[in-house]
This record gives structure tokens, C-alpha cells and sequence, in this order.
């Protein structure tokens, strides 16, 4: 009689449920894996290496490439390292800007999160609710950046700049009436502040939906309750951050306890999971959902109530305005050679790490003392999740591969950077 072995299945890279570009090799016994191998590099951005050949203001659009869901966020670490070794002063009107929008970006990343992970285990209404919401948010980004996704907003001592006094409306076309677009138009009379306060406001109940569809779920229970168990030690050990590590009951958050910008003026809480399954890291993040509402609330009041410059006033870091650039031939000579031939940073080495919405993602920066980073690292919290891959997967059916893979909800963007 013939030997019955472990047979291989490849899952992956065209899968709809490996997120990006993951190739999984399964080792399965019958249609329980034994073993879980991740190959990675199929998507290889070469940011790291890209880096040392532009100067430090070209290399910042490449940071909202790395996870292209958390594009701010990525933003504000290398900012952060360059102004670590420049010794720069951020206005505090630019702190809160900040912080407003990283807490916008970990809102949009947890919805794109929530409805693909809800997709990919059968919940089919959750990922248009969660577009839903994700649609306001871009339109957020596009009234102060010019792009919805990809922004390039953070700048090294600030943003790009203040917040418009207009947002932009709807207007009348052969698909929408009038009628139609009054109603669309109705939260954007006021400033892009006033919309984002709108939206927090209509947030909570919104999020009380996804609860409705979710988190009493039968269904969504026995696809997610046991699943890909790791013990708050083995998370520790495994270089688990952000919600991997909070759902296992770490109560471990950057914004807390190394708090950056304006985090430490901030009042919120850290929610953390009890038993380390896939639906403690569901709930831990859709608490973190109502957490971010909070401080994004408690920023525009702050805003609101405090103008003052965005961006530091030192010219050779930041562009003049366009006003004192026709008028000052100083001026005009900074504007020139920071697009020219960018700034130069001091000699030294830097490592600046931000709570984003995945984890501990950290920018470690070597200069030389030219305008170009020497060696520039990223320490993306993906990369450590998917080395787990393995652990958590062994034992569990297919079917729970797929809901292993979007609890840890991975971009192959940082992870192949």
C-alpha cells in the first residue's frame, strides 16, 4: 500500500486573500497545515536602496508608497528622524495638524482592514460600509495635499501647509440632480476643520453598524474565536507591535509610552484583547477606531482655537512663502536650492520610530553630512508579523490561513521595501 504524504499547495501571489503579493507554500495534511512557509520579495520597491540616491525632500513620496494604506503615517517617522538629527523645531500648530491626520490615516487603514478581513472570511456588506466612510476621509486628504492617497503632506519642521478655509463641493452633473447634490454638499459649507468635526460626530454611530454586522456574528465568531492564538510572551518575543501585540493583552503603545509631537496632551485610551485570538484583534481595533475619533476631536478643538505657522521658519529646510520668494532675492536663492540641491543634514545617526496603525514602523537614518541619506532603514511592523506565519497557521484548516493572513493585516509594500 502507498505511503499517504503530506501534499503542497502554493497559495498565492495572484490570491485575492493574500493581500499584495505573498506566496504561501502549504504543507498540508489533508486540509490541515502542517507547515506554513511565506516567500517574499516578489514586490521589491528598493526604497531603502532608492534613498541614497535622492535628496532628503525627493525621498519623502516614497514613504506613503511603503504602506500604501497608511500613508501619512509613514510620512511622520521620516520626518520625525530627520528632524532628530537636524535638531528641529516643529511649530505646535504642525504638532497637532500632525497628530489630526496620523489618527485620520489609522482610521482609513483600519477601515481597509476591517472590510477586507470581514471579505475574506464571507461578510460581504462590511467592505462597503467601510468604503463608505473611507470616501469622506480621502476627500479630507485631497482638500489639503491635492491627493487622495498618496499626499507627501508631513514635511521635514511641519506640513506643506495650513488647513484650507473651504472644502471642496459636489457640483451638479448628468448623474446627480441638484436636489441630490445640495444634500451631498450639506457638511461641506464650512472649512475642511468643520467637515472633519462633522465627521467625528456621525463617526461613533457609524461604527456601532460595523459592530452590528460583526461582532455578535455567528459566522463571523467561529471564523475568527481560536483562531491563530499567540500568548502575550510569545508575542513579545516574536517582535509583535501595534494591535498583533495589544490583542495578545500587552498594553504596549508607542503614543503612551515614548509619546512624539503633541501624543502626550492627548487623552485615550489602550485597548487591549484577552486571549491573543483573531477576534481579540478585531475588537482591539475596532476599539482603536472609537480612540482615534477621540483625539481627532480633541485636535480640532485645539485647532479651531490656535492659529500660528505650520512649517519651521529656518529657509533652508522649508520653502518661503510665495510672496516673500518674488519680492526677496534671499528668499528666491533658498527657494532655488532647496528644490535644486535639497538641505544638508548634520553627520550622524537617528532612529525614529510612530504608532502606526500596523505596528512599531521605524525610519533609521545614517547621514554623511551631503543631502542625501547615507543609509536610510525601515523597520516596517508587517515584516515581524509574517514571520509568524507559521506558528499561527499550524493546525488550523485552509480557511483559516485566509483568516490568519488578514488578522495580521499585512501591505507587501513595507514588507518588500
Amino acid at each position: 500500500m502507498a505511503d499517504i504524504k503530506n501534499y503542497t499547495l502554493n497559495l498565492g501571489p495572484q490570491h485575492p486573500a493574500a493581500h499584495g503579493v505573498l506566496r504561501l507554500v502549504l504543507e498540508l495534511d489533508g486540509e490541515v497545515v502542517q507547515r506554513a512557509d511565506p516567500h517574499i520579495g516578489l514586490l521589491h520597491r528598493a526604497t531603502e536602496k532608492l534613498a541614497e540616491s535622492k535628496t532628503f525632500i525627493q525621498s519623502l513620496p516614497y514613504m506613503d508608497r511603503l504602506d500604501y494604506v497608511s500613508m501619512m503615517c509613514n510620512e511622520h517617522a521620516y520626518c520625525l528622524a530627520i528632524e532628530k538629527l537636524m535638531g528641529l523645531d516643529v511649530p505646535v500648530r504642525a504638532q497637532y495638524i500632525r497628530v489630526m491626520f496620523a489618527e485620520i490615516t489609522r482610521v482609513l487603514n483600519h477601515l481597509l482592514w476591517l472590510g477586507c478581513h470581514g471579505f475574506d472570511c464571507g461578510a460581504m456588506n462590511i467592505l462597503i460600509y467601510c468604503f463608505r466612510e473611507r470616501e469622506d476621509l480621502f476627500d479630507i486628504y485631497e482638500a489639503v495635499s491635492g491627493a487622495r492617497m498618496h499626499a507627501a503632506y508631513f514635511r521635514p519642521g511641519g506640513v506643506y501647509r495650513d488647513l484650507p478655509d473651504t472644502m471642496p463641493q459636489y457640483q451638479v452633473s448628468k448623474i446627480k440632480n441638484a436636489k441630490a447634490i445640495t444634500r451631498l454638499n450639506e457638511n461641506r459649507q464650512g472649512s475642511v476643520l468643520d467637515f472633519i468635526d462633522d465627521f467625528t460626530k456621525r463617526f461613533p454611530k457609524l461604527i456601532d453598524e460595523y459592530e452590528t454586522l460583526l461582532t455578535d456574528n455567528r459566522i463571523w465568531k467561529q471564523r475568527t474565536v481560536g483562531i491563530g492564538v499567540v500568548t502575550p510572551e510569545r508575542a513579545k518575543n516574536l517582535g509583535f507591535t501595534g494591535a498583533m501585540l495589544r490583542g495578545s493583552g500587552v498594553a504596549w503603545d508607542l503614543r503612551k509610552h515614548q509619546p512624539y509631537d503633541v501624543y502626550d496632551q492627548m487623552d485615550f485610551d489602550i485597548p487591549i484583547g484577552k486571549t491573543g485570538d483573531c477576534y481579540d484583534r478585531y475588537l482591539v481595533r475596532v476599539a482603536e477606531l472609537r480612540q482615534s475619533n477621540r483625539i481627532i476631536q480633541q485636535c480640532v478643538s485645539w485647532l479651531r482655537n490656535n492659529s500660528g505657522p505650520v512649517i519651521t521658519s529656518n529657509h533652508k529646510v522649508a520653502p518661503p512663502s510665495r510672496e516673500s520668494m518674488k519680492s526677496s532675492m534671499e528668499e528666491l536663492i533658498h527657494h532655488f536650492k532647496l528644490f535644486t540641491e535639497g538641505f544638508h543634514v548634520p553627520e550622524g545617526e537617528a532612529y525614529a520610530a510612530v504608532e502606526h496603525p500596523k505596528g512599531e514602523f521605524g525610519i533609521y537614518l545614517v547621514s554623511d553630512g551631503a543631502n542625501k541619506p547615507y543609509r536610510l532603514k525601515i523597520r516596517a511592523p508587517g515584516f515581524a508579523h509574517l514571520a509568524a506565519m507559521d506558528e499561527m497557521a499550524r493546525g488550523h484548516m485552509i480557511a483559516d490561513t485566509v483568516a490568519v493572513i488578514g488578522t495580521m493585516d499585512i501591505v507587501f509594500g513595507e514588507i518588500d521595501r
